[in-house]
């Protein structure tokens, strides 16, 4: 007689941070972090891996159950490094609902997108918000 186990439904989740756009994907596993293909221990330099682990480290027995693959583009290094921990954040309190609260007391931004971007420049200027300087004489 074989035991039926109960198979997790895989979790998509997309975060994102100024134009920085990571899709995580979580499944049932051993706490496994992949960022790009790569392992979280080569990826990037330690202040953002530090920055990235937070929520792993927040809701660590529910980490352990599942293997994490994130797969983010566009923007820089630190807004990377932000869209990667709001969609594993968003993800894990998915997975375990209790987990919500917990991100939210620590920091809101593990849950809600900041929807701040650079401001568009204008034409005719040098920058998004410089003006032209009048000269009358």
């Amino acid at each position: 007689m074989q035991s039926h186990k109960t198979k997790m439904k895989v979790i998509h989740v997309a975060g994102k941070r100024k134009t920085a756009i990571a899709r995580v994907t979580l499944k049932e596993g051993n706490g496994i972090v992949r960022v790009n293909s790569m392992l979280l221990d080569v990826y990037g330099s330690k202040m953002y891996r530090l920055k990235i682990m937070e929520p792993i480290l927040l809701a660590q027995e529910a980490a352990k159950k599942v293997n994490i693959s994130v797969d983010v583009q566009g923007g820089g290094q630190s807004s990377q490094a932000d869209a990667i921990r709001l969609g594993i954040g968003k993800a894990l309190s998915q997975f375990q609902p209790s987990l919500k609260k917990v991100f939210l007391n620590y920091d809101r931004a593990l849950i809600v997108a900041d929807v701040r971007f650079k401001e568009a420049y204008k034409p005719n200027d040098s920058k998004a918000r410089a003006k032209r300087q009048k000269s009358y004489r």
